[in-house]
């Protein structure tokens, strides 16, 4: 993590998209931490907050459009082969084909929120061949309210954090 922070203070946004992309691929970064530092950052304004969302949402729509496509060109070879490079175990894989088999398009949508979930369902729906419009909307509201909702918590919890220091 040390890393990915030293990566954002020195490249800003394209470091928060990269990293975020790279993250909902697969890679072990932390998503949810990355993105609660991220609302710290604004909250100290060392980023604004905003951007912060734009920039989030473009790099977890980016990592998902990654998946999906590798998903849907490869298919279940890509999983046999490096699932396991990305976390995308054939137990997860089944775990989350249940999913898609029972939720439909909903496990896109709900998909941000279940770590091991995210970073599968890009590659299933792709393997599944989900029409894409329909896996693009999902993912972009999907992002859109993950980014808001953990960079908004790291901006407050930063804030009040703030506050303290201040009384002290």
């Amino acid at each position: 993590m040390e890393i990915a922070i030293d990566f954002i203070l020195d490249y800003g946004y394209v470091a928060v998209t990269l990293l975020l992309a790279l993250g909902i691929v697969g890679l072990p970064i932390p998503d949810e931490s990355l993105m609660l530092f991220i609302g710290y950052l604004s909250s100290i304004h060392l980023l604004s907050y905003f951007p912060s969302i734009v920039f989030c949402l473009i790099g977890s729509v980016t990592g998902m459009l990654i998946s999906y496509m590798i998903g849907k060109q490869v298919g279940f070879k890509v999983v046999v082969k490096f699932g396991k490079w990305v976390g995308l175990t054939p137990k997860r894989y089944e775990k989350v084909q249940h999913w898609f088999i029972k939720f439909r398009g909903w496990t896109v949508l709900f998909a941000y929120f279940i770590p091991g979930i995210r970073h599968a369902a890009g590659y299933i729906a792709g393997i599944t061949k989900m029409p894409f419009k329909k896996y693009l909307m999902l993912s972009c509201v999907g992002a859109l309210i993950w980014s808001v909702l953990f960079i908004s918590i790291g901006y407050l919890v930063g804030d009040k954090l703030a506050d303290l220091k201040g009384v002290s």
